[in-house]
Parts: structure tokens; C-alpha cells; sequence
């Protein structure tokens, strides 16, 4: 999937904050309907038992007396009014709420009372009751009365929920109820949020650290094994921190070791063939010199020649893979004259163009023999060598040009292995042994660079060596 991070830590680190995330907006979720619920519930049953008081007073009083007791008991949040009959326009439809506040209002009240509860949403009309005989010279009491009809609700803002109770009273009258529930205990709780916010980034904060501390021994052991590539002889892992890592560093170090051991072993024995087979072609060139035919005489010396130039390309091969020569500043132009120098004297064409920006640290020997390799198999295919340098401050790009027959596409990349050779043959006269590429393939991955060749437009071949900074 293209959206998933492309390392173990990103998915990591995905897979926890997507679950963290997830489990915190639940959890909120339930919290705050839960505290709703609760803040209802705790609202409505002091508003329940209020109203259970309001209406045992009113079982003692007289019509005239409660009419006179409706300024007193009317607030802000609850409003009360007197009335001959019910509601006419309110359903009272049974509802969760309104099934709790009907049972606490009857354990206070008594079953036997008639009595009814409505919640009314947000932006009600006004609540109307049957006519009302005002008392003779007199006018109809409380703050929200007047006129044949009462609106209970008329000076009620209803910007939150309420709920309307209807309650008749002893002698027959019926008084109701219109109480507001207080809107700011239902509004976002905001420290609640704040709370759970300090508490997701708190645990975020630790599972990427978590995260960080388990994966970081991958990424020592993946720039290990990096290292390995590129130099057997690198330092060993540090075997500390879980038991699973412990392990895992010991079987890598196990492993350097037996390849160092096997690659130690390897070079002592090609050393020793080849400085064994040193004397008897010493022996075979001696004993050559007495062969009285010459022509003969000189197919021998051609055959120890090349015998000889294969073992010391095999010792070459071998010391170019090594990394024991320390890494010191290198003038790469310096060298790369004292390298043209040199093969000029041979009679070769060699040109150098390209300046390098700072020096570059590198093993001396190993790259003037990879530069070497590079240049003669230059010459040695076409009749001139062109080495330009570029260097952009991250990297150091050397390149070396022939205007030969170039190699076809197919065997671009077989032509570094040992010992190849696209003719076939293994004559000196017509290309070597076929170790040249191979020792400086090796030297440049020993530096962390890499070496590639590409076919010019113009024809020839064109070997580049890229060396990072």
C-alpha cells in the first residue's frame, strides 16, 4: 500500500496512534454520554423533589392562597402555573427521562395522584391550559398569566432541553410545571478534553520513544551489515540490551568472524600457490633460456610470461579487497597527474581535465590501483585515455573515457567478474586476465563508492567511478 510508511518504525508508530486515537474518541464518546445522563438524572431529581414540595403546599392551600403563591415560587428555571384542566397541546410521550422523574415525583407523592410528564424541545410554543375564572375584582396571579389562556412557557427561553410536570392537586385543580434544565453543566467540558488531550499526546509521546528504543538495534544491525559489505574488517556489535538483540548481535559477530576466517584462510593459501609457482617458472624460464631453437624459445617465455602475470593479478585481486591501509586526506588531481605521468612514460595518451574541491579521504595505494586498472584497460582498447573529475562537495565523480569498440549492453555487468573476458581467450595480447575491473569494483566498494560502465554515444566505453563524501 502506497499510504503505509516504508519502515518498520513509521508502521510502528502508524499502527499505535491510529489505536490510541481510536480508543481515546471512543473512550470520550461513552464518558461524555455517560455524564450527560448523569448530569440529567442529578438535574431532574432536585428538580423532581422541588416540585413534590411545591405540590404539598399547594394541597393545603386554597385557590385564592396559591394563586398568590405564584410569584413566590416562580424562578428564572422553574415556572409554575394554575389551570382548570391539563395541557391542550402537549403529547406526553413516555420517554427514558421522563419514566425516572415520573417515579421519583410518585414515591413523594403517592401513586393515586394524577399525574403527567412531557420533555419539550428546544424551541416549544407556549404551553396553553383550559379558561380560568379570574377572582371576582381581582386579576389571575403569577408573572406569565393573563387573558382567558395561559402560556406557560411564554417567558421561558428554551434554548436548552425541558421538561413539563402536570400534577393534580386534592381539590381537583391541576397545577404544572415547566423546569428548564441548566444548559452550562451540558456544555463542553472543556478540562475533560484538556484532560484527555494531556493524556493522548502523554502516551504518544512515550509510544514513540518506546517505539524508538526496540527498533533503533535494527538499524545498527542493518548499517552493520552495510558495513560488512563494505569492510570485513569492521568493528564488531556491541552485544548489550534485550536478550532477543543480544542474540542476534552474537550470531552477526559469529558470522563476520567465520568470513574473516574464511577469506583469512582463502588468501594464505592463493599467496602460497602463487608464491610457490613463482619457482618453478624461475626454474622453466632458466631452462628455457638453453633451448637452442628460438622460435620455440620464445613461445616458452610468452607462456611463463603470462603465467606469471596471472599470479601476480591474483595477489592483486586479493590486496585490492583488503581495507588494512589507513584512510588519509588524498589530492585526487595530484595523483591522477602522478598516474598520467607515469603512463605517459610507457607511451601512452592520457589526459586529465576536472579539478576535485577539498582532498579526499581515501587508501592511497588501493585507489591509484583502481585508477590504474581503469586507465589501462583504456589504452588498452582504444588508443587514448580521457579521466575527468567532478566533485560537487557530496560526492567525487571520476571519469575515465576510451575511444575503443565499447562492450555490448549484455555484458556491461558480467565483464567485472573475475576472470572474464568477453573474447574468450586468455592471451595477453588481447586483453589480460580479467581481474583489472573486478580489483576496482572491489577498492571502489571498499570506499563506499560504486563503479559502472555505459557504451559513449560517440563511441568507446566510459568507466565512472562515484566516491560519496
Amino acid at each position: 500500500m502506497r499510504w503505509l510508511p516504508s519502515t518498520l518504525t513509521g508502521r510502528l508508530v502508524l499502527v499505535l496512534l491510529g489505536g490510541l486515537l481510536l480508543a481515546q474518541l471512543l473512550g470520550a464518546a461513552i464518558l461524555l454520554r455517560d455524564r450527560t445522563t448523569a448530569l440529567y438524572e442529578a438535574s431532574g431529581l432536585s428538580a423532581a423533589q422541588r416540585i413534590a414540595s411545591i405540590v404539598r403546599v399547594f394541597d393545603t392551600l386554597t385557590p385564592e392562597q396559591r394563586r398568590l403563591m405564584l410569584s413566590a415560587v416562580n424562578t428564572a428555571g422553574l415556572q409554575v402555573a394554575l389551570g382548570e384542566s391539563r395541557a391542550a397541546n402537549v403529547e406526553f410521550e413516555d420517554s427514558m427521562f421522563a419514566t425516572h422523574l415520573r417515579t421519583v415525583l410518585r414515591r413523594s407523592l403517592g401513586d393515586e395522584r394524577a399525574l403527567h410528564v412531557a420533555m419539550l424541545e428546544p424551541g416549544a410554543a407556549g404551553v396553553e391550559f383550559g379558561p380560568m375564572r379570574p377572582p371576582s375584582g381581582g386579576h389571575m396571579g403569577g408573572p406569565h398569566m393573563g387573558g382567558p389562556h395561559m402560556g406557560l412557557m411564554a417567558g421561558l427561553p428554551l434554548r436548552g432541553a425541558s421538561f413539563l410536570v402536570q400534577a393534580q392537586l386534592q381539590d381537583g385543580q391541576w397545577v404544572s410545571f415547566a423546569h428548564r434544565l441548566p444548559e452550562e453543566p451540558f456544555a463542553w467540558p472543556y478540562k475533560l478534553l484538556l484532560t484527555l488531550a494531556v493524556l493522548l499526546v502523554s502516551v504518544i509521546a512515550l509510544s514513540l520513544l518506546a517505539v524508538r528504543w526496540l527498533t533503533r538495534p535494527l538499524g545498527v544491525l542493518a548499517v552493520a551489515a552495510d558495513e560488512l559489505g563494505r569492510d570485513i574488517r569492521s568493528a564488531p556489535l556491541a552485544e548489550k540490551g534485550p536478550a532477543e538483540v543480544r542474540r542476534a548481535a552474537t550470531a552477526f559477530n559469529t558470522m563476520q568472524a567465520r568470513i574473516q576466517t574464511y577469506l583469512r584462510e582463502r588468501e594464505q593459501m592463493l599467496a602460497a600457490v602463487s608464491h610457490d609457482l613463482r619457482t618453478p617458472i624461475t626454474r622453466l624460464r632458466l631452462r628455457a633460456e638453453m633451448i637452442e631453437d628460438e622460435s620455440l624459445r620464445a613461445k616458452f617465455a610468452r607462456d611463463l610470461a603470462e603465467m606469471e602475470a596471472m599470479t601476480v593479478a591474483a595477489l592483486d585481486f586479493l590486496r585490492g579487497a583488503r581495507a588494512d591501509e589507513p584512510v588519509q586526506p588524498v589530492d585526487v588531481l595530484a595523483l591522477l597527474e602522478s598516474l598520467q605521468a607515469d603512463m605517459e612514460e610507457a607511451g601512452h595518451d592520457v589526459q586529465v581535465h576536472g579539478q576535485a574541491v577539498v582532498p579526499y579521504p581515501a587508501r592511497p595505494l588501493a585507489l591509484k590501483r583502481c585508477l590504474t586498472n581503469l586507465a589501462e584497460n583504456a589504452v588498452k582498447y582504444g588508443t587514448r585515455a580521457r579521466i575527468g573529475v567532478e566533485d560537487d562537495g557530496r560526492e567525487l565523480r571520476i571519469t575515465v573515457a576510451d575511444d575503443g569498440p565499447g562492450i555490448p549492453e549484455a555484458e556491461l555487468n558480467r565483464v567485472f567478474e573475475p576472470f572474464y573476458r568477453i573474447e574468450g581467450s586468455r592471451s595477453r595480447e588481447t586483453g589480460g586476465v580479467g581481474l583489472g575491473l573486478s580489483v576496482a569494483r572491489d577498492i571502489a566498494r571498499a570506499h563506499r563508492g560504486a563503479l559502472t560502465l555505459r557504451n559513449r554515444p560517440g563511441g568507446g566505453l566510459e568507466a565512472v567511478l562515484t566516491l560519496p563524501r
